[in-house]
């Protein structure tokens, strides 16, 4: 008699639950989170089925696909089954879904608002461990032309070079301009320098016609408005 069980291996399963073949036979709304992990990484460990590792990781990230989306390739290289390539493949796949949201919130959105303008760039910046600042070139229908970012790891005066934010609006026709940054700390009260920053690029716009219309400050969950506060 045997005194310990054979991992039972996802071909044992019936075709139906399999990852694979239930996405082709009862489509990918059928499977669950930890399913279509599985797919990404393909196998699991001689005691472990893909399935099974996937739903360990997801627990480790509190079964949020958003927290997920934070691991690094050695965080997840850390669970026994997960070598370099399968990490580098769920990594891949949550910054595909991430670039989604952010593709979806610019087809769906004209910036008519500042609610609007976090929804279009808290996937891009939200959830960032710097700060980056952005600048949002629109027309004159608030259809956005063009989102660029202008500075990487922190927020002054001297990082922000205004002549080029001004040069790249030229060039596109804006005649108006959001700017953008996030706060990683999650704090929405806007620093000394970024109302500086603010003021410099409103002047400048004011000589060439073009106007800042807003500066929001992004964090994970939630935004400032410059423009909402009445301090633009």
């Amino acid at each position: 008699m045997t005194l310990y069980s054979t991992p039972f291996s996802i071909k044992q399963w019936n075709e139906d639950d399999r990852p694979r073949e239930k996405l082709m036979n009862k489509g990918k709304a059928a499977l669950s989170d930890a399913e279509l992990v599985a797919i990404l990484i393909g196998s699991g460990s001689l005691n472990e089925s893909a399935v099974s590792l996937s739903q360990r990781i997801l627990g480790k990230a509190e079964n949020n696909l958003n927290v997920l989306g934070k691991f690094t390739v050695p965080q997840l290289m850390e669970f026994k089954g997960i070598g370099e390539a399968k990490a580098i493949s769920i990594v891949a796949a949550m910054e595909l879904g991430r670039r989604r949201r952010a593709g979806e919130a610019l087809e769906k959105h004209k910036v008519t608002s500042s609610t609007s303008v976090f929804e279009l760039m808290q996937p891009v910046i939200g959830e960032l461990p710097h700060e980056e600042f952005w600048i949002i070139y629109m027309d004159n229908s608030n259809k956005v032309l063009q989102k660029v970012q202008l500075s990487k790891g922190g927020i002054t005066g001297t990082l922000v070079d205004v002549r080029l934010a001004f040069k790249n609006a030229l060039q596109l026709g804006a005649v108006g301009l959001i700017l953008v940054h996030n706060h990683p700390s999650g704090t929405l009260k806007p620093s000394h320098a970024d109302k500086q920053l603010t003021q410099k690029l409103v002047k400048a716009g004011e000589s060439l016609d073009i106007k800042v219309l807003d500066h929001v400050i992004v964090t994970e969950k939630s935004y400032f408005s410059f423009a909402d506060e009445g301090i633009l």
